[in-house]
């Protein structure tokens, strides 16, 4: 029997489900962002925020403090977290600002690599602003005037100014407003007579000091006290600054030696200043005569103004004698940390050892959190 019409085949099982592979978008052609992890995403904003630069903050308070004689209160840590999320406020907004140019010259960062959207930043400055002013009204008036102020200049700096020849100087405005920031909190801690209290004197038997005898006579003889101390730390802010403005491509020799020239003649300034007296003196406590403290502060001095001069100036030299981006990377970094003995000298010169010890046991913490988040 002859067979007509094509052969048949015999039935081709039906192909078996490919496994997905998550794709989105018009016909499954791009694949599905994974949502990062919880710990990836913590990373992400420890590096934009840098968090390791965060113990470069509390100090400047501490060293305001000392500058006006008082010992830190409730004001002093008001000042202390108002700057502390200022600061954070600027890191976050300095990111978003520079969004466009890190995506060429560093891809890596948290927004440009997509792990922490431009919004968020931006919200996140918003907020850190908010939170730091609001910290600042509850030390009084005059500590939220002069953070309004120091608030102003971040943003000025992030948004405009850092591009400009006045970026440096915007910076170390900043940072002396700062300091000055934890002077006006300190002193403003002290209240009228007739039930009120002085936030304290660096000597026991001083809760109760009549405002006439001891306390600031106007709202600014705290930050006039401590005027000085907020020069050399924004002198010292305008050095790194105008360092860090080469970081990217290197390639300058002459402001990575004008820096170290700087850092020398700051330490030197520290050196062979006179401690300050600031706006309320001291009262000897009942009893025998304690030991000389001022033996302390000549130990102390000499000891955190070394390591000041250590922790700025050799990344310096290396800089300065081989002005890749690497090595001014690490400049700026050890700029940056720089500012903790810096901060410890300016209270032990003001006759405020303690402060001093409080602030240089930051080093450790800072220089290990340095290996894991970059500061700058």
């Amino acid at each position: 029997m002859a067979v007509t019409g094509p052969p048949r085949l015999l039935a081709a099982r039906p192909p078996a489900t490919a496994p997905s592979i998550g794709l989105s978008g018009t016909g499954g052609t791009a694949p599905v962002p994974d949502r990062p992890r919880p710990r990836a995403r913590l990373r992400a904003w420890a590096e934009l925020l840098r968090v390791s630069a965060l113990f470069s903050v509390p100090g400047d308070a501490l060293a305001g403090a000392a500058a006006t004689g008082l010992r830190p209160g409730r004001g002093t840590a008001f000042a202390v977290g108002a700057s502390l999320c200022l600061y954070e406020a600027g890191m976050a907004l300095n990111d978003w600002a520079d969004r466009e140019e890190d995506a060429v010259d560093r891809p890596h960062r948290p927004i440009p690599s997509g792990r922490v959207s431009p919004g968020a930043a931006l919200a996140a400055a918003g907020a850190l602003t908010a939170a730091g002013l609001a910290l600042a009204a509850r030390a009084g008036r005059h500590a939220l005037t002069v953070a309004t102020a120091l608030g102003a200049t971040v943003w000025a700096y992030d948004l405009h100014l850092k591009h400009t020849r006045l970026g440096p100087a915007a910076m170390a405005t900043a940072r002396a407003l700062d300091l000055l920031l934890g002077a006006t909190a300190t002193g403003t801690a002290v209240r009228e007579p007739g039930g009120a209290r002085v936030s304290g004197a660096r000597a026991s038997g001083t809760a109760r000091v009549p405002r006439a005898a001891h306390a600031p006579r106007t709202p600014y003889a705290a930050p006039r006290a401590a005027l000085p101390a907020a020069l050399v730390l924004g002198a010292h802010t305008y050095a790194v600054t105008a360092v860090s403005r080469h970081e990217a491509q290197g390639g300058s020799t002459v402001v990575p030696l004008a820096a170290l020239g700087g850092v020398a003649a700051l330490g030197a300034a520290v050196l062979r200043g006179q401690p300050t007296a600031g706006v309320l003196p001291r009262r000897q406590p009942a009893g025998p005569p304690p030991a000389d403290p001022a033996a302390v502060e000549r130990l102390l001095l000499p000891a955190f103004t070394g390591a000041y001069l250590r922790t700025a100036g050799i990344p310096l030299l290396h800089a300065a004698l081989n002005p890749s981006p690497p090595l001014t990377q690490r400049a700026v970094g050890g700029g940056i940390r720089a500012m903790i003995p810096l901060q410890a000298a300016l209270a032990a010169r003001s006759g405020a050892p303690l402060s001093g010890l409080a602030v240089i046991g930051l080093v450790p913490l800072a220089r290990a959190l340095a290996r894991k988040v970059s500061p700058t």
